[in-house]
């Protein structure tokens, strides 16, 4: 691909300014050489997950495995030159590298001839898989105190002659005889795990139901190239960090409810004693756990009560039921007018003759404000959410492909459905726009409207990142479970649809032909027969079930997309291994691979958004080198 440059009579200041950067012709000619060069290689792997729930775990092993794709390569490049046994070591050296190096020495197996073997073993294939990268690229990959020797291993040529040869062994020998063996296999595992994916995109909720989303964010900080698109677990701590009240209190009902208060009170310090005492002493007879969730719960409905009479625009009004209750016959009457017995008939928090039971007592507010005080206070939750807020967004439109967590707002006609909200009307993308200024107005103003519309985002029926219309209330205290259906946008259906689907990659700016739809939020039941795979391949649903509490309903443990220069393919996880298990016996992840798309032509760099940011830049470059060669701007020498 030629670019095609144009030139001005005068050269403009942006010119003037990349004359500062590439101030001679050999300059312009270097790069312009590097950047056409790099447009013609295929372009970087990129690995797709959903809906972690703090199911850190799992997560950590398919992070150092790569979904698997480390795997793949040892078998490619050593087939049967190693046994199973042996390749399955040698992949555990790679995934843990610290933990495994401790057991051979512990085993005495870490001698010399082992550290050479290994170091061989994976120059070999951190040489194959850098094949795709240019050589700048790659060395950028390499831990800096090791870069220059890595580089010159997998520069070298042993096969090609004799000095060649005796050049590559002097360089293991030596690493070896100076005791550094054990380094330079970290840094070369280092290597080839960033060859192996090239960017992470993780679709949506890291928080609720495992106890180590914490853990998680600690993870991901460290990745070189990742993106979010949040989910609607993730704006409710997002919200909570910032002080939500209601989100606050939704975040501590969902971790007492998983039982996974771990995460708040060690992942974040977040104290739960003045809850748990308060609530041990109105409900006496139940366990501590559950009289919490019990207190919070109440405490939430008031809240969230509040909050939405505050905002009409939230079209929430049914899912104000407080007061619709009958604390003395002991039902209440929902939105279809019927009458529903309530499960339980104590609460010791409701004032019976109050004209408002959407007013906490004097007690309850003491337990919010303090809670507030310590998600405010808490320097852990703020880095992580600081992060949320710097990778992630509400959509992300990358190579063609269109990221988002939840779902479209639709019509049940399949058309987006208009919503009117703060004196306007939006739809599809527009609406999307909207939901992210006001989410990053929260970050930045942190003012009751903009903390308001972090719980809508959770948990509304018109949430791009919810979708449904949540029954919170019906599941606490109403035991008919035919109140307890959870009614769902449309978009949910339109998407088995393949023309819905191109009408939502038209409504932002993709191509509707070629583009495919990224969606996690929804567990996809696969031992029911449900397909991830949806309107011929124009969506794929990823939310397969990375946590636990998932595994039952969904049949497997998640999912991993995978996007290479051949096109898409679908892992489905049925069994993930965890550190302790790797190491016992060398287990590792089992995965079925679907292929999603295969195409007949390699895609390259210059097919990406990054290869046409790179073509931008050439274009530029061929301006300054024109007016260096017609005097408009002098080189220097």
């Amino acid at each position: 691909m030629t670019a095609k440059p144009f030139m001005r009579s005068k050269p403009s200041k942006y010119l003037r300014l990349l004359a500062e950067k590439y101030p001679t012709k050999e300059s312009v000619y270097e790069k312009l050489i590097y950047y056409q060069s790099q447009l013609s290689l295929p372009k970087g792997i990129e690995h797709f997950m959903s809906d972690l729930h703090g199911e850190y775990a799992s997560f950590y092993h398919i992070l150092n495995n790569c979904s698997g794709v480390i795997r793949e390569k040892v078998d490619y490049v050593f087939g049967e030159r190693l046994s199973a046994e042996e390749k399955a070591e040698f992949c555990t050296l790679i995934y843990y590298p610290e933990e495994k190096l401790e057991q051979i020495a512990k085993e005495r197996r870490n001698t010399p001839a082992w550290y050479r073997t290994m170091l061989s073993q994976l120059l070999e294939l951190a040489k194959l898989m850098s094949f795709k990268y240019p050589a700048s690229k790659v060395s950028g990959f390499i831990p800096q105190r090791y870069a220059s020797i890595i580089v010159e291993l997998m520069n070298t040529r042993p096969e090609a002659d004799n000095a060649q040869f005796v050049y590559h062994k002097r360089l293991l020998n030596t690493i070896v005889q100076i005791d550094s063996g054990a380094d330079f296999i970290r840094a070369f595992t280092v290597l080839i795990k960033r060859l192996a994916v090239d960017r992470l995109h993780i679709v949506g909720d890291f928080f609720d139901r495992g106890n180590r989303p914490d853990a998680i964010l600690n993870l991901l900080m460290k990745h070189p190239s990742v993106d979010i698109e949040w989910g609607n677990h993730d704006v409710l701590w997002m919200g909570a960090a910032l002080g939500s009240e209601a989100c606050i209190a939704a975040v501590v009902r969902n971790s007492l409810r998983y039982n996974n208060t771990d995460v708040l009170e060690r992942g974040y310090g977040i104290s739960l004693r003045p809850l748990t005492t308060f609530a041990s002493h109105i409900y006496p007879d139940e366990n501590p756990i559950k009289a919490a969730e019990r207190a919070i719960t109440m405490i939430l409905f008031k809240l969230e009560g509040q909050l939405i009479r505050r905002h009409p625009d939230y079209q929430m009004d049914s899912r104000l039921l407080l007061h619709k209750i009958d604390f003395r016959a002991i039902h209440a009457v929902l939105g279809d007018g019927k009458r529903y017995e309530l499960d339980n008939a104590y609460f010791p928090t409701i004032d019976y003759d109050a004209d408002d039971p959407y007013v906490l007592t004097d007690a309850e507010q003491d337990i919010i404000d303090d809670l507030r005080s310590y998600f405010l206070e808490s320097k852990v939750l703020h880095r992580h959410v600081d992060y949320l807020y710097q990778k992630g967004t509400l959509y992300t439109r990358c190579n063609g492909n269109l990221l988002f967590h939840g779902c479209v707002p639709m019509n049940e006609d399949g058309t987006f459905r208009v919503i009117h909200f703060d004196g306007q009307d939006y739809s599809g993308r527009s609406w999307f726009n909207c939901c992210e200024h006001m989410a990053r107005e929260a970050w930045l103003h942190t003012e009751q409207r903009f903390l308001d519309f972090m719980y809508f985002l959770w948990c509304a029926r018109l949430s791009p990142l919810s979708g449904r219309e949540c029954k919170t209330f019906e599941r606490s205290l109403i035991a008919d479970e035919s109140t307890w259906k959870e009614p769902s946008d449309p978009y949910f259906r339109f998407i088995n649809d393949p023309a819905a689907c191109e009408r939502v990659l038209a409504e932002f700016g993709l191509d509707p032909k070629k583009g495919h739809i990224i969606n996690g939020h929804v567990p996809v039941k696969v031992k029911k027969g449900e397909s991830p795979i949806k309107a011929g391949g124009k969506a794929i649903i990823i939310d397969g079930g990375f946590c636990k509490a998932y595994h039952k309903k969904t049949g497997i443990s998640g999912y991993t997309l995978i996007y290479n220069s051949r096109g898409l393919r679908l892992l489905e996880h049925q069994r993930i291994a965890d550190v302790r298990e790797a190491l016992r016996a060398n287990n590792d992840i089992e995965s079925v691979s679907e292929t999603v798309e295969l195409q007949a032509f390699h895609t390259t760099v210059g097919d990406t958004d990054d290869g046409r940011l790179i073509q931008d830049e050439i274009t530029d470059l061929y301006n300054l080198l024109l007016a260096y060669q017609n005097g408009i701007l002098k080189p220097r020498d």
